[in-house]
């Protein structure tokens, strides 16, 4: 079991896991009113990894991300759809999961529901307001922020920079403008709302995943994950309504990662320069997209557009065609089970994965120019290996072999069709080769197919 460390984003130290005790991991998911773009898949598949890791190494690691599928958005854009909030919450549940299902990575061990936890969100709430923390107002319930000593611990601002963002119709009922609302009063026009003491209302978005994840996790946890964007305020008031109520930390290790972005802005719903993952997967391939998302450090921004996507595709492709001519099963020779371990060396230092895989390309590049050294013996096998820690196992499958004749056959067929624009045959070809096991990936150099995952 190799120690691995995290940094740290509120003491600023790099932190070794403890190797005796479960790790529990929970990251914010998404807030289900609109299907997920390629920045809210970063943080899928960064935790999602290095559970995956962690668990390979040894630890007993429990990864939980949540789904907000209570939240004003949600109200907001049923609305503009003209259907119920549950209706859209429920349907854009089903994308997000069939979106993030494509990317191959399997699910989190947890996988928790706003909805699903009103009751511990409605305890935790009572035991804030109990224990003075927390107050009434018009059937509204707020945190009171100068009552908790060290809020703003995490995200290192002043006070006067900590508008909480929540519109001007909480601010006549806030006793500080600081406060932040733990639950909301039913308002017209809202067609959901759930009891409480305080009256009908819904929660607040901060106190849902305090909730969830001391029900999945308990309190402490060891590390608690998510985009940099949510560090203030969502972060900041996990903390101090979780402290309050418990008189404990949340988290030990609060690790963000950096967001996507273009024309160095982050990428967002709100800024309208979106890319959905479900688009990315079908244009470049979940491999792809996964190699791309993994190919700047977790907590550095990463640059978003075809260019890079581009390259991931060609990485990828390099990694499959040494596959196929150096399928797994040798075992490994000494200078490939060396830059195996140098690889998970790489993740466990801060789970850096630019320099875990440009360790198993070092291994590409050496076997490729000196294939008959001993040292270098198995290296797809040890390359297989690899891979698998970071969700690019099906590399190592597609490695068995390329398209047959009769695949082959049937990619000039559906390319002719669509020469024809004859729609209708290109869909029905596409459909057989799928039954024959092989994917038609569209890019710019034309059609090629790779093995369905």
């Amino acid at each position: 079991m190799r120690e691995v460390r995290i940094k740290d984003t509120l003491s600023g130290e790099t932190i070794a896991l403890d190797g005796t005790e479960e790790i529990g991991i929970y990251a914010c998911g998404p807030t289900v009113y609109s299907r997920i773009h390629i920045g809210n898949a970063r943080p899928f598949v960064v935790f999602s990894l290095l559970a995956r890791f962690l668990k390979a190494e040894g630890y007993r690691a429990k990864l939980a991300i949540n789904v907000t599928d209570i939240n004003d958005k949600i109200y907001t854009a049923a609305a503009e759809r003209g259907i119920s909030s549950g209706e859209l919450a429920e349907e854009m549940t089903a994308a997000y999961f069939e979106d993030t299902g494509r990317l191959g990575l399997g699910r989190p061990d947890a996988e928790p529901l706003a909805t699903g936890t009103i009751g511990p969100i409605v305890d935790l709430i009572e035991t804030l307001v109990e224990d003075g923390h927390a107050y009434e107002s018009g059937g509204d319930v707020y945190f009171s922020v100068r009552g908790f000593d060290g809020y703003g611990k995490l995200s290192h601002r002043p006070t006067e920079e900590m508008e909480q963002g929540e519109g001007d119709d909480a601010g006549s009922l806030k006793r500080d403008p600081l406060d932040f609302a733990l639950w909301k009063t039913h308002k017209e026009g809202e067609d959901t709302s759930w009891d409480s003491p305080w009256g009908p209302g819904r929660p607040g978005w901060h106190i849902e995943c305090s909730a969830m994840a001391e029900a999945e996790l308990g309190q402490p946890f060891t590390i608690h994950g998510g985009g940099s964007d949510l560090v203030f305020p969502h972060h900041e008031n996990e903390i101090a309504q979780s402290e309050a109520a418990r008189g404990k930390p949340l988290a030990r290790i609060w690790m963000h990662n950096g967001m996507i972005e273009t024309d160095a802005e982050k990428m967002s719903k709100s800024e309208g320069n979106i890319f959905q993952l479900h688009e990315a997967i079908d244009t470049y391939g979940p491999e792809a997209v996964v190699a791309y998302l993994i190919s700047g450090h977790y907590r550095q921004p990463l640059a978003f557009g075809d260019a890079p996507l581009t390259e991931a595709v060609a990485r990828i492709d390099r990694l499959r065609n040494f596959l196929r001519d150096n399928p797994a099963g040798l075992e490994p020779g000494p200078e490939a089970a060396a830059a195996a371990g140098r690889f998970r060396d790489a993740l466990a230092d801060d789970f850096n994965t630019p320099r875990a895989m440009s360790e198993a390309f070092d291994l590409v590049r050496s076997a490729n120019q000196s294939p008959d050294d001993p040292a270098l013996a198995g290296a797809g096998t040890a390359l297989a290996g690899m891979l698998d820690l970071v969700g690019l196992g099906s590399l190592a499958e597609a490695g068995e072999g390329g398209p047959d004749p009769e695949a082959l056959d049937l990619l000039e067929a559906r390319n002719a069709a669509r020469a024809d624009r004859d729609w209708g045959r290109a869909d029905e070809i596409r459909d057989r080769l799928a039954e024959l096991g092989w994917e038609v990936r569209d890019g710019a150099e034309g059609a090629r197919l790779v093995p369905r995952g």
